[in-house]
């Protein structure tokens, strides 16, 4: 399992460089440079493109889920690296394979990575927002809604 956090933080990575770069920039040549330079070994890059192209493609409900769950904090404001992590969490969480990655996995690994490249307070941001998001699913699962 280890190769999937790495893919995690590749996938941060890369969508921290686009982020920072106003979202400008071939969002595929900038995944394979950082698995170039931080997994050169790496023989399967399917998960890192699989999270990358799945928060770009759900980039708005994204956003919104994120402005929803941390209203103090406008998208903007929040810091790239934690913007990001939440980007990933809440699409592995909302629109990930489940069946291979629980929820408790998605938010540990997010708040995992928040700790790594974050600042000081980024685990406990992360697992806030991500902790309320996962329990108005399972609520909404109990209570048939979804």
């Amino acid at each position: 399992m280890a190769n999937r956090h790495l893919s995690r933080s590749i996938a941060m990575q890369s969508l921290y460089e686009w982020d920072f770069n106003g979202r400008k920039g071939d969002i595929k040549s900038i995944v394979q440079k950082n698995i170039s330079e931080f997994a050169p070994g790496m023989s399967d890059s399917g998960f890192v493109n699989e999270l990358v192209d799945g928060v770009l493609k759900n980039l708005d409900k994204i956003n919104s889920i994120i402005e929803k769950y941390a209203p103090e904090w406008p998208l903007e404001q929040i810091t790239i690296v934690d913007r990001n992590v939440l980007r990933i969490g809440v699409f592995e969480l909302l629109f990930g394979d489940k069946e291979n990655v629980p929820p408790k996995v998605a938010i540990n690994e997010a708040i995992e990575i928040a700790k790594t490249f974050g600042g000081e307070s980024s685990g406990k941001f992360i697992n806030g927002v991500l902790g309320a998001v996962f329990k108005d699913v399972e609520l909404k699962k109990i209570s048939g809604l979804e």
